[in-house]
């Protein structure tokens, strides 16, 4: 303000009023601001406190102008040393510095905050001072603490995670998943999930339209699926233990769905053991049924039917007993049907009632090749049309429905005395080597009850 003004002269208008002078100016563009706002001389002494400062800590600019730096009010003793050195140290360090420390607030609690300060440089360009900008930063922490999550998630997890939109398509995916799906992470965006999958599809969109309708099921749901992209190139068949999670708008009054989070795991190889296991559990309750079973049979050729019966619950569809006709010697190996199973439908395995005659098998027939190696030989139509299939199955003399084979071999005390043909239809998976180990454990038996029914008959 001007001389003039101060000493209160007047002109012909009449009596001005003060005109604001450098500090009043300065006080209020700094109450003005939204950020809490304070200064410090050289010294350390506040020299400014606007009214953000105030609503944060509850400290007037009566109470904090004047003090000394931090210690004793707005920081713990303890802390005060360590504050004060970081917020003047801005007076010799160029541009502005970053920090985040607690300050206490009037009535004792503590509030995190990040603070922004800068040297005030003095008319002769020395430091003059420091100027202090904070805020509070736990929304910010919160949200930087989220998105570092997030991203820890996505780079680094060891299951498969999946960002599914309304359309049920994915819009985000981590690297566990993009390898798990079999493509790279930017292909599977935005693709239909039965352009992903191929079994288990179906299932998996159900689920998410349920947790986008109704929200996440309590439990983790185990999922069979096969993956289109498998490195085979045939769909590859893997067991993803499945957790939902719904993605709402915080933003909204409302919860307005964004999408699911669908994150998984592999336990293909846990629940194949799992139920390995419990195959062999269950194929050895039946080896133990059909003993005690056949131990009331009188006639022995009925123990050996009754044998295949136990051995058929959730093994194979149909089964077939061809003996060794007499001493071939030199010549083919011929085999008479003893026993099968009804062509048509499922039934008990019933000797049959023929005249004797060889049954005529084509040449490299597994059958005869079981008998000629004394050893398992499995066959199968593949994933052959149903009309090939059955034309495959009708020229091998099997049930039209046949599909896999397995043939074993019946050896008694030391002789070969024929075969036995496990059958399955389409809607089973092909043989394996664990099936060939039951088979040939039936097979054992079955020749010993058979060994023993030619024994009595002779």
């Amino acid at each position: 303000m001007s001389a003039s003004r101060r000493s209160g002269t007047t002109d012909e208008l009449g009596p001005e009023e003060p005109e604001p002078g450098g500090a009043e100016l300065l006080a209020a563009l700094l109450d003005g601001m939204d950020a809490a706002l304070c200064a410090f001389d050289a010294d350390g002494v506040v020299t400014h406190w606007n009214r953000e400062a105030e609503r944060i800590l509850g400290w007037s600019a009566a109470e904090a102008v004047g003090r000394r730096g931090f210690a004793g009010w707005a920081v713990r003793t303890a802390d005060a040393e360590e504050v004060e050195t970081r917020l003047l140290s801005a007076m010799e360090a160029p541009g502005r510095q970053v920090h985040e420390f607690a300050l206490l607030t009037k009535d004792g609690g503590r509030v995190l905050v990040r603070t922004q300060s800068a040297a005030v440089r003095g008319g002769d360009g020395k430091p003059a001072g420091v100027y202090c900008a904070f805020s509070e930063v736990h929304a910010q922490i919160d949200l930087e603490r989220s998105i570092a999550l997030s991203e820890a998630l996505f780079e680094n997890a060891s299951w498969g995670v999946v960002l599914v939109d309304a359309d049920l398509r994915p819009a985000v995916v981590n690297e566990h998943a993009a390898r798990a799906l079999g493509m790279g992470r930017t292909a599977v965006l935005g693709r239909p999930l039965g352009d992903l999958l191929g079994q288990g599809v179906e299932e998996l969109e159900s689920a998410l339209s349920h947790v986008l309708a109704e929200g996440a099921p309590p439990a983790p749901a185990e999922m069979w699926v096969s993956v289109r992209a498998s490195e085979s190139g045939e769909p590859e068949r893997r067991c993803w233990r499945s957790g939902f999670v719904r993605l709402a708008s915080p933003l909204a009054e409302e919860p307005v769905p964004l999408g699911v989070g669908w994150l998984f795991q592999d336990v293909t190889e846990a629940k194949q053991t799992e139920q390995e296991a419990a195959q062999l559990r269950f194929r050895s309750q039946q080896l133990h049924r059909a003993a005690r079973a056949a131990a009331e049979c009188e006639d022995p050729t009925e123990a050996a039917t009754v044998q295949l019966d136990f051995a058929l619950a959730g093994f194979a569809d149909h089964a077939l007993i061809d003996l060794v006709a007499g001493d071939s010697g030199d010549e083919p190996v011929r085999l008479v049907r003893a026993a099968a199973t009804p062509a048509g439908a499922p039934g008990p395995c019933l000797p049959v009632a023929k005249a004797g005659l060889p049954v005529r098998y084509l040449e490299g027939h597994p059958a005869p090749q079981c008998v000629e190696r004394a050893g398992s030989v499995r066959a199968s139509a593949g994933a052959a049309a149903p009309e090939r299939a059955r034309e495959w199955a009708a020229a091998r003399q099997w049930p039209e429905d046949s599909v896999h084979a397995l043939c074993t071999v019946l050896r008694s005390r030391g002789r070969t005395l024929g075969v036995v043909t496990f059958l399955r239809g389409a809607s089973r998976t092909q043989f394996e080597r664990a099936d060939a180990a039951y088979a040939e454990s039936v097979s054992a038996r079955v020749a010993a009850s058979l060994d023993l029914a030619r024994v009595l008959g002779s």
